[in-house]
């Protein structure tokens, strides 16, 4: 079965050092800016869950959250987690390193597509495991 989001090595590597020094944390993919491939890094707690807000899986053992809205876009692509070299305009916790997450996508094959995961709501993103 494949993962709705992943991460590359770097990501995995930047999440840990910010896991180190921020705690657990959280990862939200906004439809709203830099074309939604921006997604915010913050302490987990920290950022207030809408009700339409869904969890699409984890990476680097941070949630990995959107809104309804904004997932029914990425609904046939996996969420590929990045590091570029960039100053981010905004309270992500990478920004002060010159870095920002960025999400990329690739599209699911049709045998994929029948064996994904459901999104889970935000509400119950304290049970996940």
């Amino acid at each position: 079965m494949a993962d709705r989001v992943t991460a590359t090595p770097e990501a995995l590597s930047l999440l840990d050092r910010l896991s180190a020094k921020h705690g657990p944390l959280l990862l939200h993919l906004s439809g709203g800016c830099c074309d939604g491939s921006a997604p915010l890094c913050l302490p987990l707690g920290e950022f207030r869950m809408g009700g339409r807000d869904l969890c699409i899986g984890r990476v680097g053992g941070a949630p990995f959250c959107m809104a309804d809205d904004t997932f029914e876009w990425w609904r046939n692509s996996q969420v590929i987690l990045d590091v570029i070299q960039a100053r981010g305009g905004g309270f992500s916790l990478e920004a002060p390193d010159g870095v920002r997450f960025t999400a990329k996508a690739r599209l699911f094959t049709d045998g994929e597509l029948t064996d994904l995961p459901d999104p889970t709501p935000a509400t119950a993103m304290q049970e996940m495991p």
